[in-house]
């Protein structure tokens, strides 16, 4: 009998998880909502068996689990505060009509960040610092270039280095625009010879976001990256509408259009394609030195990407882009017919452009994937009758293997690059052909939910210089549930760009010296930062600040005061440091006001020999010691309008000196930069009207021109601008986004 009743138990127990093994899978569906309309495309992952979906267009989703139990389910999408939802499973429960509520998010915290490790990694929890702009910080002024819209970032500054043509670059921390490396989904797609003129030509409409890292990043990028990493990240066709546009009209004529759609090509491919059309055509003289105070430009910028879906959601992208701009800037009789002329004085640049980038995951059991891109580069120009025709090609390709593994993730890969330069200037006798190959490891290692440490290096083989080694190490603790302090040290190297670095002699009377063969700059740079989020009342608020220091041997100095007639390069005998500190509070005020404000103090300056063999140290020009930044928003939320303040205050900056009787203030005033928008906002149509006052107090510099009454002399000069050129305008526009994709996923 307990023969008999064994068996007949075993019997059961074995029908009933057949049962239970036959049955249908837990159904879990929902709908995703922001403010009573649908967040489309919104990712749902289940934490604890780790799948994920997306929602559709309305912000449905459906996703199976296998077994009853307990389920934490997780909301994210661009632009909102990650969400989750705990969700009990089981035969007599229904999850048919979850209901999901997700914030708006500027700050972007709980999103998912590349740019630090070279992999996808939730904001807060990367080791490396990365800030995040969202695109409603891009909304906030009328800006047709990535350049404008940096303005008033804490740290982040823009130097114009050609008043007359409007060349211009980003300092990150004091340090100059050739320090600062600019990706484009990861690529380096503007360098050398396109990091002259090529911020303008990055429209803001294929922006999803941008991300900024202040310090060094060169184990992982490579050269260019001493100062600090800009990455534009452009919108994933299956997350942007049928139709979007924006287009506005300033008061100074300058017009500008943004207008881009989403179209569905087969069952598993959706494409985005965008454009931007800037025009600026009305010469304005408001300083009085008989030139244009900005350049003259029309310029078209062609986008197109395309996404393919595939099994196990690998990665896999291609995008194309076209971009053509001609731009002018000089004395206001100048016509096309005195090009190349000795009469009137005119600097005119065309430029065509091309490029393609992509990313494609193998399909293998292992995370493995390449990233490509290439490019062409085209210049024609003319900077008063000195002609300068120049060509680039650049082929790039990382190959990345990122493997996780108890509690160390591993990230190795190699890079190709190969770049093709040409000019018709005595500085490049033949066509320049560059290989750089190069190999890179990191490991993140958790030690525990509070403490992790990011050991990488990287080392790259230059022809000239051999092998190249840049180490990095990463340290992140949490002291606390809401502070979280960050580390970060490396080696950084970097090579010079000869275009870049004497593009000055084409804007000027001025000629360029390389005093020796320049040797490749090395530096050893550090990085502190602290962040606290923090209540204050019935509204929460967060604390940054940064310490950083970079230390530099054979740094490429110019030389401006030995001869007024020359520009010198050389590797500097001695050192140079970059050093200071900036910190900002973001504050909520309730749920309608937001206050941001920065300051960063830089002291960057080198030490050179002198010939007795002291050091004599002197300050970087153009670098101010103080800045200030402010960003406050409020919404009226009744009426659906936001007012919109931003702003820059900008200490004194060492200005290069002249002799008599050309002689300026060889320091510059404090003077700032501030912008009001008004926005209404049509809910139900996806509709925006705004309107802007752009530099409301109307501060611009004197004349930055030296001896613009002889442009073709010997002493004429365009180096001399430290603030804006361009006078109050007033901005009108229209926003428009429809509400939904056409094509489903």
């Amino acid at each position: 009998m307990n023969f008999i009743g064994r068996s007949v138990f075993m019997l059961v127990a074995i029908l009933w998880c057949s049962l239970l093994s036959a049955q249908d899978a837990f159904l879990i569906k929902g709908n995703i909502k922001s403010e009573g309309e649908p967040v489309s495309f919104a990712h749902v992952y289940v934490k604890e068996t780790k799948m994920g979906v997306s929602a559709d267009a309305f912000g449905s989703f459906s996703i199976e689990v296998a077994n009853p139990g307990t389920y934490t389910i997780m909301f994210s999408a661009v632009g909102y505060k990650l969400n989750k939802q705990i969700v009990e499973v089981g035969p007599k429960i229904d999850n048919s009509n979850l209901k999901m509520e997700m914030n708006r998010s500027e700050e972007m915290i709980d999103e998912v960040v590349v740019t630090g490790t070279m992999k996808e990694t939730f904001l807060k929890d990367s080791p490396i610092k990365v800030e995040v702009l969202s695109p409603r910080f891009l909304e906030k002024s009328p800006v047709n270039n990535v350049v404008e819209a940096l303005q008033t970032v804490n740290g982040v500054q823009e130097q114009v280095n050609c008043a007359v043509c409007g060349t211009n670059d980003i300092q990150i921390n004091g340090m100059d625009g050739p320090y600062t490396l600019v990706l484009i989904d990861g690529m380096p797609i503007v360098s050398a010879l396109a990091s002259v003129y090529g911020f303008n030509g990055i429209p803001n409409s294929l922006i999803e976001r941008i991300e900024i890292i202040k310090g060094p990043a060169s184990s992982l990028y490579g050269s260019e990256a001493v100062g600090g990493v800009i990455n534009i990240i452009t919108k994933d066709p299956d997350h942007v509408s049928n139709l979007f546009f924006n287009t506005f009209l300033s008061s100074h004529q300058e017009f500008n259009l943004d207008v881009g759609t989403s179209v569905k090509l087969g069952k598993k491919v959706t494409g985005l394609i965008s454009s931007n059309y800037y025009q600026n055509q009305l010469r304005i003289d408001d300083n009085g030195d008989n030139f244009t105070d900005i350049p003259l430009n029309r310029r078209l910028s062609v986008f197109s990407k395309i996404r393919f879906q595939r099994a196990k959601q690998r990665k896999s992208s291609l995008a194309l882009r076209f971009y053509t701009e001609d731009r002018f800037g000089g004395e206001l009789q100048w016509q096309p017919s005195n090009l190349g002329g000795t009469e009137v004085y005119g600097e005119n640049i065309k430029t065509n452009r091309a490029e393609v980038l992509g990313t494609y995951q193998l399909p293998l059991k292992e995370n493995i994937r390449i990233d490509y891109s290439a490019n062409y580069h085209d210049q024609f120009s003319y900077y008063g009758d000195t002609h300068y025709d120049a060509e680039q090609a650049i082929g790039f390709a990382n190959f990345i293997w990122d493997k996780a593994k108890e509690k160390h993730n591993w990230l190795l890969g190699g890079t190709l690059r190969h770049q093709y330069y040409d000019d018709n200037s005595v500085a490049t006798p033949s066509a320049e052909h560059r290989f750089i190959p190069g190999l890179f490891v990191q490991d993140e290692y958790k030690f525990s939910k509070t403490q992790s440490l990011l050991l990488g290096g990287r080392v790259d083989h230059h022809r000239n210089y051999g092998l190249v080694p840049a180490p990095r190490v990463a340290y992140k603790v949490k002291p606390g549930e809401w502070t979280t302090v960050r580390l970060n040290a490396g080696r950084g190297f970097r090579l010079v760009n000869l275009f870049t670095e004497d593009h000055a002699a084409l804007t000027g009377a001025r000629n360029v010296m390389i005093s020796n063969e320049l040797k490749p700059e090395q530096s050893y740079n550090a990085n502190l930062n602290l962040n606290h989020v923090y209540v204050l009342g019935n509204s929460m608020g967060t604390f940054d600040m940064d310490l950083f220091y970079t230390y530099f041997t054979n740094k490429i100095i110019p030389d401006y005061d030995t001869d007024p007639n020359l520009i010198i390069y050389d590797n500097l005998e001695g050192n140079a440091v970059v050093r200071g500190m900036s910190a900002s509070i973001d504050q909520n005020v309730g749920n309608n006001l937001k206050l941001k404000v920065g300051a960063t103090y830089q002291d960057v300056y080198e030490y050179v020999q002198m010939e007795n063999g002291a050091l004599d140290r002197t300050y970087q020009l153009f670098v101010p010691k103080l800045s200030l930044t402010f960003a406050n928003s409020y919404t009226w939320k009744k009426r659906n309008v936001t007012f919109d303040w931003i702003g820059r205050v900008v200490g004194p900056q060492q200005l290069p000196e002249f002799d008599e009787p050309f002689r300026r203030p060889t320091t510059s005033p404090w003077f700032t930069i501030q912008n009001f928008q008004i926005t209404k906002k049509f809910e139900n149509k996806g509709l925006q009207i705004y309107g802007a006052v752009r530099n409301i107090f109307n501060y611009t510099q004197p004349s930055p021109l030296i001896a613009p009454e002889a442009p073709f002399g010997d002493a004429f000069d365009t180096s001399y601008a430290y603030g804006p050129l361009q006078t109050r305008r007033f901005v009108i526009g229209i926003r428009y986004s429809s509400k939904h994709a056409h094509h489903e996923h």
